[in-house]
């Protein structure tokens, strides 16, 4: 990639020349002379870091309870300055400041005031040291991050810094990463001092945060067009006045990491220091020099990964030290406004505004706002007029103490939905995927684009727009008016693309990190729908997981288990190698437990494992006689058919069960050549767990349903091969509380004679040898006791999906479950991340349909399209698909019926102007506006009560005013 491309948005005015000079790496520093390295880089990795867990966020680190250095505590106290605070041994300002400094090394910056440049020769003096030794204590105070210096004054002189806490010093110790290690502890210490000096003084900080901190600077694409900014407000302006640049590792990243409540980005490069401060990195070993090329690299990167562009703001508007790139559920910049609910401590001058007529609420700005500013509503009035949403409180207009801050903001900001609910369509799918979304872009014709949204959620299109069980069309608001949208035919016409290998959908992976792929082995036992999707989503975030499959060909169920004449193997297969090119390995014919087990796997470097087995065994019913020759279970009969398409079964056949397997079952006999397939089942007809469609295809076949009829016995012959089944009235299946509980008239019987018996009342979860010597329980079904967020099991670094864990469901619930644990071992993966902690929290609700007002000339009359379908005089051997794709005039007619239910709705108190939401949009439905143009007043640390005793007056008048009204 090169950023001299006209596409680069963060250009600016920036010539080709002057981008060039920025592409090449300095070799002298700003007063011309060569780097003098006196540290070499060092990166602590996934595998060398050490921890240090608080047990309370206040509990003193090491140095508290060692040898008192009273020269550093008053050095604490100078550059904590916290109000109305004296530092004690037990506080972070000062053990934390212990755990690297000497007490001799606090005598040397005891001759020094805070963010007060001083020469060498100043601080000679100002000590009465040799100059020799002086010079030896400050490299070694700016090697531990207690000390900065630059070269900012009309001699180009080296000056050195005594900085504040944050951003400082307890940000630059972190950036030493070998030192990280020894003391781990100093991540609390920075977390504690991100935290303490701002809890009384958040509230009454003025739009555009006073000097305090880091103020976030929004996405360059988002604004280059707005006239009205002003230069700051652009990336594009701080890399023009800086022409050098560094990467340093994220402080923040790399302190959680050592809390165990880490992200699992990969925490080197993201801070990139500019001007002077990257060469301070630099020598320091703190960094690296990068091109202005890879300096946007990095901020695109950041920006697929949701990252939030923030700049430091401590010295006014004439000059930064870097830009970061944060991530919100570790950084303690942006926590400052998150926890608080105090938006002026960051936000930019900016706010999001959704333009409802293009909005398709497909998510993807809900999911990556870091704030929590979109959220998913409705577009549809209700029958009393719009829809009313909450908007955040603030504390400029209310009376603020601790009850109003947000403890738990890292997850309440991921809850994407309101309370009033949002589209049926995908809130019913059991993986969400944005229905609307890809019915607009298919009405648009941008069929491609179309597939690539559908597989941010779900990787087999191809296979679920032909076997799903459409939730998403039985919630559909048009089904209230006439019927509901054929969502899933719209659906399979896109992903027919996905079985071309010219112009299949396959993702750039979007990995957290700069420096390349995961390293890090994860293996998937399974290679079923739930195997393959966790598979698919590991792959898009870098890693090469490896699949084992004890099976010839991968797939699970969909291979094994539904027949081609819904859905063949090649669309299996054609889906399955995009994983492939995405970097998944598959190795089929292994099983794991018999040919390698999980320790065998351990020992080959892989960390974490993925169980999703499936529930590949058939449950017997518990009926005298089915252990006869001619009985199976629905699974060995369709594995054995569909492996076959010469398969024979001969005489009358049986099939007890109502579910769609055994559909498949009773449609296969047919095609197999059986004289006459019958289905009993206990279920009344409209009660049957077989879709209604499902059920008419079986009757066509020929297959003869019979409702409510349960086992009684199976007869056998002298040979001992079935004779027949005799059946028992059922009178009811659940009891008062729905749960399964069938009720008999013994009396009313019937006996159909048959030498074919195919049993699909339930499927059983085999695990042969595979937990051998894990920890892993098993509960209910056989099924494995895991954890319902995370997927977690008692092994920890064993995880469990699909059917093996939630006992037989549909295939889009298995997808749904692979994304998640995807998410989980990406976690556990990267050690130090928390599996919980700001994770989307997959709550949605649906819009109540029984209150919405639908405007008869919004929306268009167009019955449902039906696809075409060929006839056939005979199905015997005939395994081919007769159901066809929509034409693409059905596809426009189709997506036209669409009413158009959700849209994200932005609550402008939340947004902190990031602009993140624009880069998702495909829509052009949401922008940046220039409402908060106070936001962009920056001032220097130093004069932050100037800004902020006259905002705190006129607080504090407005708040009285109010109160008296209040009382009137």
């Amino acid at each position: 990639m090169s950023a001299n491309m006209e596409e680069n948005p963060m250009r600016g005015t920036l010539t080709d020349e002057e981008i060039a000079a920025r592409n090449v790496i300095p070799t002298t520093n700003p007063a011309g002379e060569l780097h003098r390295i006196i540290a070499d880089e060092y990166f602590s990795e996934n595998d060398t870091f050490t921890q240090w867990v608080p047990t309370d966020p206040d509990q003193p680190g090491p140095a508290a309870s060692e040898q008192f250095k009273p020269t550093v505590l008053s050095e604490a106290q100078k550059i904590s300055d916290r109000i109305g605070n004296k530092t004690k041994v037990t506080d972070p300002d000062y053990w934390g400041l212990a755990s690297v400094m000497t007490e001799e090394e606090a005598q040397l910056t005891s001759c020094m005031k805070v963010r007060v440049p001083m020469t060498l020769a100043q601080v000679v003096c100002a000590s009465g040291m040799s100059a020799e030794h002086v010079q030896e204590l400050l490299d070694t105070l700016s090697v531990k991050g207690i000390i900065e210096y630059n070269w900012e004054n009309p001699q180009h002189d080296k000056q050195y810094v005594l900085p504040m806490f944050v951003p400082g010093s307890a940000e630059f110790t972190l950036m030493n990463q070998k030192q990280l290690e020894e003391h781990p502890e100093i991540g609390t210490f920075f977390e504690r001092m991100a935290y303490l000096p701002l809890t009384k003084v958040t509230k009454m900080v003025p739009p555009g945060g006073a000097g305090i901190g880091m103020h976030v600077i929004p996405v360059e694409k988002a604004i280059e067009h707005e006239n009205q900014s002003v230069d700051i407000e652009h990336i594009s302006h701080w890399l023009k006045k800086y022409d050098h640049y560094a990467a340093g590792s994220c402080s923040c990243r790399l302190g959680e990491r050592t809390r165990n409540v880490g992200s699992p980005d990969d925490p080197q490069d993201w801070c990139i220091g500019i001007g002077d401060m990257a060469d301070y990195l630099v020598e320091t070993g703190k960094g690296h020099f990068i091109t202005y090329d890879q300096v946007i690299e990095t901020l695109l990167r950041a920006e697929k990964n949701g990252f939030v562009h923030q700049i430091t703001n401590i010295d006014g508007e004439d000059k930064i030290f870097a830009i970061c790139n944060c991530q919100v559920n570790v950084c303690h910049a942006l926590r400052t406004s998150q926890l608080f609910n105090t938006p002026n401590m960051s936000r930019s001058a900016y706010v999001a505004h959704v333009d409802e007529a293009k909005c398709v609420a497909c998510g993807a700005c809900v999911e990556v706002c870091p704030a929590g500013a979109p959220k998913l509503g409705q577009k549809l009035c209700k029958k009393d007029g719009k829809v009313s949403y909450p908007v955040q409180p603030l504390p400029d207009d209310n009376h603020w103490g601790e009850d109003d801050w947000n403890w738990n903001y890292k997850n309440d900001n991921r809850i994407e939905c309101h309370e009033t609910g949002t589209a049926p369509c995908k809130v019913a799918c059991p993986a969400h995927v944005p229905v609307q979304g890809y019915l607009r872009m298919a009405a648009q014709g941008r069929y491609k684009e179309a597939l690539g949204i559908i597989k941010r959620k779900n990787p087999f299109p191809a296979v679920c727009g032909r076997v799903c069980n459409r939730r998403c069309e039985a919630a559909c608001t048009r089904g209230t008016i006439d019927e509901a949208v054929a969502i899933d035919e719209v659906k399979k016409f896109i992903a027919e693309k996905d079985l071309d290998a010219e112009t299949r959908y396959v993702p750039e992976p979007t990995i957290a990190s700069m420096r390349g792929r995961r390293k890090e082995k994860i293996a998937i036992v399974g290679a079923g729908p739930a195997g393959l999707s966790c598979a698919y989503y590991l792959a898009d975030k870098g890693y090469d997981p490896v699949v084992f499959e004890k099976n010839p060909l991968p797939g699970g169920m969909m291979t094994y288990g539904i027949p081609s004449y819904k859905l063949s193997k090649q669309v299996v297969a054609a889906e399955i190698d995009v994983l492939r090119e995405m970097g998944v390995e598959i190795r089929c014919g292994v099983e794991v437990g018999k040919d390698v087990t999980l320790d065998e796997l351990r020992k080959q470097g892989f960390c974490a494992f993925y169980l999703a087995i499936g529930a590949q065994g058939g449950r017997r019913a518990g009926v005298d006689g089915e252990g006869a020759e001619g009985v199976s279970t629905a699974v060995d009969f369709l594995r054995c058919a569909l492996d076959d398409p010469s398969h024979e079964v001969k005489g009358a056949t049986v099939v007890i069960g109502g579910g769609n397997v055994a559909i498949d079952a009773a449609r296969v006999s047919v095609r197999c050549g059986s004289d006459e397939v019958s289905m009993f089942c206990l279920e009344a007809r409209d009660e049957m767990p077989a879709l209604p469609e499902e059920v008419s295809e079986a009757e066509e076949d020929g297959v003869h349903v019979n409702c409510g009829w349960g086992p009684a016995s199976i007869q056998v012959d002298e040979s001992g091969h079935v004779s027949g089944v005799t059946f028992k009235r059922c009178t009811s299946v659940f009891d008062y509380d729905q749960r399964f509980a069938p009720t008999y008239d013994e009396s009313d019987t019937v006996f159909v004679p048959c030498t074919n018996v195919v049993l699909s009342i339930g499927q059983s979860i085999e695990w042969g040898d595979l937990l051998a010597g894990s920890a892993v329980e098993l509960g209910r079904g056989n099924a494995a006791v895991a954890d319902a967020k995370t997927y977690q099991t008692a092994q920890p670094d064993v995880f469990v999906g699909g059917d093996a864990y939630t006992g037989p469901r549909f295939v889009i619930d298995a997808i749904a479950a692979g994304h998640e644990a995807a998410e989980s071992l990406h976690r556990y993966a990267q050690k130090g991340s928390s599996l919980t902690i700001g994770r989307n929290q997959l709550h949605y609700v649906e819009l109540d349909k029984s209150d919405i007002l639908v405007d008869p000339n919004g929306y268009d009359h167009c019955g449902r399209q039906v696809p075409a379908c060929d006839h056939v005089t005979s199905v015997l051997h005939d395994w081919t698909d007769v159901r066809h794709t929509f034409t693409e005039e059905q596809v426009k007619k189709e997506t036209a019926r669409c009413l158009g239910c959700g849209a994200s709705i932005v609550d402008a108190n939340r947004c902190i102007g990031c602009g993140l939401c624009t880069t998702r949009c495909e829509f052009d439905a949401i922008h940046l506006r220039r409402d908060n143009p106070a936001c962009s007043t920056m001032v220097r640390s130093e004069d932050k009560m100037k800004a902020i005793l006259p905002h705190a007056a006129k607080r504090g008048i407005k708040l009285l005013l109010k109160g008296k009204k209040k009382a009137q």
